[in-house]
């Protein structure tokens, strides 16, 4: 059957007219009569000429075998190393997928439609990209020599509809009582951090908290490659980096989009993910007035997020770390900590506030803990977020929002 594939797509791109631009409609008519001009010669099942006509199609203007993985809700993450391996991750577990590639050209044609898409550039002598999909989902791509055995994709894919902060009570990623209590934060203008490993669920707890924000002020979103679905503030900018060109030049980094984003009033600056020496950058936003600004990053837990948050800074200005520690507690309110545990399911591990720097330490005020109890018969974690027996010092922006 892949044989026939082969030989029926090659007929249907012999077929294309070069000159001038197709419509899928006129793709799909094309493939619909050699398909039924072929079926004159050789049986061909109805099932099957449904399944080749689908097929060809996205071979030829979709991401062939990855587009039912893309179109399928389920999948959340799509994983291609070389032409001939993929993995799906589904209801949080990794498994192998029975399809392949018909080639590794094939895969690399498939590279460069989402990259072109995407405005971005990949080639040997710069390997490596992150890019998106029309759907929203991220895609990271690696290509040889970089990577030793073919091209390597990895997608990340998206809930069409956002995931609410009901559906995240629901499935006990957070009791209500805390998420009630980080609304009102939120509102109030506290600028909180969301930490967490890879895959815990950072960008989609950041959606939720950006759609807390009051409906009536600007908001800027920068990300590498834009991922946010905030569906509820009229007034939003978003903005996406830019890799720099073949030649090095026009580069647009995430600190560019910061620095411009002051200049454009806005009341709140969403940075999605601070990696590198951005990070003074959005402290800095934090500390001049943009009250209730949010961000991500990895780390293991709160205090390994204020140590990385450190590092990062100085790897973009040369500040005694006394200045550095002093600045972040003074930015940052609130951080978030969220994990994966060990039964794939994600949950916030910690609510903490960020108090002052006290003897060259900052001082951390633990407000939610996730306290484990046990498993279930079927290996799911039994446990609750729960409120420690310390209150919230920092009142003034609650105060002044008149929540209190």
């Amino acid at each position: 059957m892949d044989t026939q594939k082969h030989e029926l797509q090659e007929l249907v791109i012999k077929d294309i007219d070069l000159s001038k631009e197709l419509k899928d409609e006129e793709i799909l008519d094309l493939i619909d009569e050699i398909l039924l001009n072929k079926g004159k010669s050789i049986y061909i099942s109805m099932q099957d000429k449904r399944r080749l006509r689908k097929e060809i199609f996205n071979s030829i203007r979709r991401l062939d075998i990855i587009q039912e993985l893309v179109e399928d809700t389920s999948i959340t993450e799509i994983m291609i190393n070389g032409a001939k391996n993929i993995f799906i991750e589904k209801n949080g577990a990794i498994r192998p997928w029975n399809k392949q590639f018909e080639s590794e050209k094939k895969l690399e044609d498939v590279v460069q439609q989402i990259v072109s898409k995407s405005n971005r550039i990949i080639n040997e002598a710069s390997p490596i990209v992150d890019a998106r999909l029309p759907d929203g989902s991220r895609v990271n791509i690696v290509l040889p020599p970089v990577a030793l055995e073919g091209p390597v994709v990895t997608i990340r894919k998206f809930p069409d509809n956002p995931i609410t902060v009901r559906k995240l009570i629901e499935i006990g990623s957070i009791t209500e009582e805390a998420a009630g209590f980080l609304e009102k934060l939120v509102v109030a203008g506290y600028n909180i951090f969301i930490s967490g490993g890879t895959g815990s669920g950072k960008t989609t707890f950041l959606n939720v908290l950006s759609n807390f924000i009051p409906k009536d002020e600007r908001v800027i979103t920068i990300e590498d490659s834009a991922e946010l679905q905030i569906k509820s503030i009229p007034n939003l900018v978003k903005l996406e980096a830019r890799n720099a060109n073949v030649e090095g030049r026009n580069e647009v980094t995430i600190r560019d989009l910061i620095k411009s984003s002051l200049r454009m009033r806005p009341d709140r600056i969403i940075v999605g993910e601070v990696r590198d020496a951005a990070a003074i950058d959005m402290l800095q936003a934090m500390n001049s007035g943009h009250d209730g600004s949010l961000s991500t990053g990895h780390a293991n837990s709160t205090v390994d997020m204020l140590n990385r948050l450190e590092t990062l800074v100085l790897m973009g200005a040369d500040i005694p770390l006394m200045a550095v520690r002093k600045q972040i507690a003074s930015a940052i309110d609130i951080i978030v900590h969220l994990g994966r545990l060990r039964d794939k399911s994600r949950k916030v591990i910690e609510i903490s506030e960020i108090l002052d720097c006290v003897d060259g330490e900052i001082e951390v005020n633990k407000l939610y803990v996730f306290k484990e109890s046990g498993e279930d018969e079927n290996g799911k974690v039994i446990g609750k977020l729960q409120k420690t027996n310390n209150e919230l010092i920092n009142l003034s922006k609650l105060s002044k929002a008149g929540i209190l």
